[in-house]
């Protein structure tokens, strides 16, 4: 997966970038194998001051095929708003990825529900 990071203010420290890539890039097990070349992802980073304290901002948006997946926290640390991206994606991830893979369904339930379908129809 592609990763795009883009921050103000913050892009000078080696262990951010570091951890994002571990963090963010560590999500490919959740994507669909069909998915994994396509996919990529946008970081963005802000830190700002309000009222004498800082808050920073992480939002990642995640370009997979025929979606987009994006999540947005803000704390008082940015290493946290990181965390907390992280398992909001993951969640949108496994619900993705249960949504596009039809490999998983059995075949009975696949036969069921067409006889349901069919019988539903007027003859």
């Amino acid at each position: 997966m592609k990763l795009e990071i883009d921050g103000t203010h913050n892009l000078g420290n080696r262990d951010l970038v570091r951890y994002i890539n571990k963090k963010i890039g560590g999500l490919d097990k959740y994507i669909p194998r069909h998915a994994r070349k396509s996919a990529h992802a946008e970081v963005r980073l802000r830190e700002q001051k309000v009222k004498d304290k800082k808050e920073c901002m992480a939002e990642v948006v995640m370009h997979l095929p025929g979606e987009n997946i994006a999540a947005k926290e803000s704390t008082m640390n940015m290493f946290a708003a990181i965390d907390i991206v992280e398992e909001k994606i993951k969640i949108q991830l496994k619900r993705y990825k249960d949504k596009n893979n039809n490999s998983r369904r059995s075949p009975i339930k696949r036969i069921l529900r067409r006889f349901r379908s069919s019988e539903d129809q007027p003859l």
